[in-house]
């Protein structure tokens, strides 16, 4: 069995436990029968502060998984390695990069130097398998349309920011595929096909950060469409956007699922 708990998104749903808290970001703990990975860290130590409401085993902790370098997906890191100490840390070397929007920093705000010497950091732009049978994906082929902004710098110069680093992470399960997703720069559908051709399998369940919310109405819906013939469950967070929800629900019905912090998904 393979349990995803949403620690981090722009919304929490739940009654029970009280005082969840929400903020824009994203964060999610994946746990097996041997060990936990975290994907993505939130902005603050909100996704911290979530994890230890839940009461998640966190000392099962084993890795950490960063979808990119944006300071709404790793800020919380630092908070995380004063309760745990991971054995590994996963990225893209561009995570580290300087990067802008709107002549406001973006970035990840610690650097190499600050992790504790315990953590092997793995930079890695092929896919690596992290855990038995999860695989992050590392760059992904863009076919189809991506979702980019901003700028970055890169050997000294400032240019528009590709966001190569993005990946997602994809599970094996007995029914398919379940890919997690952080912001998914790299376009749904290119990341969707990308981990087929990664796992060997069919993605059937989609979590996590679509960036729908860049994309044109009638792109949403075209998306959509495709995705209903492909997909059994949807689940949207964080950077999809409350447009592009409505729509997916307009069109995918009972595959569309809403959840948010403290969401759990058993596969």
């Amino acid at each position: 069995m393979t349990k995803i708990t949403i620690l981090c998104d722009n919304r929490t749903l739940l009654l029970r436990p009280k005082r969840l808290l929400a903020e824009w970001g994203f964060s999610a703990m994946i746990e097996t029968n041997k060990e936990a990975i975290l994907f993505d860290t939130g902005q603050s130590d909100v996704a911290l502060y979530n994890a230890l409401t839940l009461r998640l085993p966190l000392n099962k902790v084993t890795s950490i998984v960063f979808s990119h370098g944006h300071y709404d997906h790793t800020g919380g890191a630092m908070d995380f390695l004063r309760v745990i100490t991971p054995e590994k840390l996963y990225l893209h070397p561009d995570a580290w990069l300087p990067r802008y929007y709107e002549g406001s920093y973006i970035g990840i705000v610690f650097t190499k130097e600050m992790l504790p010497d315990e953590v092997e950091i793995i930079e890695h732009r092929e896919p690596i398998e992290v855990a038995k049978g999860i695989f992050a994906l590392g760059e992904i082929p863009r076919k189809h349309k991506d979702a980019t902004l901003g700028t970055i710098i890169r050997d000294g110069k400032r240019q528009d920011d590709k966001i190569i680093d993005d990946q997602s992470l994809a599970i094996k399960t007995k029914e398919g595929i379940a890919l997690l997703l952080g912001c998914c720069h790299s376009g749904l559908r290119n990341t969707i096909e990308y981990a087929e051709e990664v796992v060997g399998d069919e993605v059937k369940f989609i979590l996590g950060g679509t960036h729908l919310i860049a994309l044109k109405d009638n792109e949403v819906r075209e998306t959509a469409e495709w995705l209903k013939k492909k997909v059994e469950f949807v689940a949207p967070t964080h950077c999809t956007g409350w447009k592009a929800e409505q729509i997916l629900a307009s069109v995918l019905k009972e595959k569309l699922n809403v959840i948010g912090a403290g969401s759990k998904i058993d596969f």
